[in-house]
């Protein structure tokens, strides 16, 4: 990440903005380079320990995986007629109301579909 060289030839204003810039808080007194120096060098080694120590972002369990899973084969896959339809969403064209509900619902689970199908994969790398 950051060495404590590399840290300490920038200014305080420097080091201010990087600290803003990736939301980290000095330690003690905000008049003093050093203590935006130590928050710095200490950021990676604490989110890691935090992960650890199941603070903030979490693993999801096994479960929740095949859950996730189980969730895609429910929505299952499009037909060829809807993945026109999904096409025509996309080129603005929209259905008179009542079905245009229906045109918008197809088209949020598609979304859905896709992002469910991205974040799966990422969870299995």
């Amino acid at each position: 990440m950051f060495s404590r060289s590399e840290l300490e030839a920038l200014t305080l204003q420097q080091l201010k903005a990087l600290c803003w810039r990736y939301s980290v808080k000095p330690t003690g007194n905000s008049s003093y380079k050093s203590n935006y120096i130590v928050s710095l060098l200490a950021l990676p080694q604490m989110a890691i320990s935090q992960f650890d120590q199941g603070k903030g972002i979490k693993q999801p369990t096994y479960k929740q995986v095949l859950d996730l899973g189980e969730m895609l084969d429910t929505i299952g896959e499009l037909t060829d007629e809807q993945m026109a339809l999904i096409r025509l969403t996309q080129d603005k064209k929209w259905l008179d109301l009542p079905e245009r509900y229906k045109q918008e619902q197809i088209y949020r689970l598609y979304r859905i579909k896709l992002l469910l199908t991205e974040a799966y994969s990422l969870i299995n790398q």
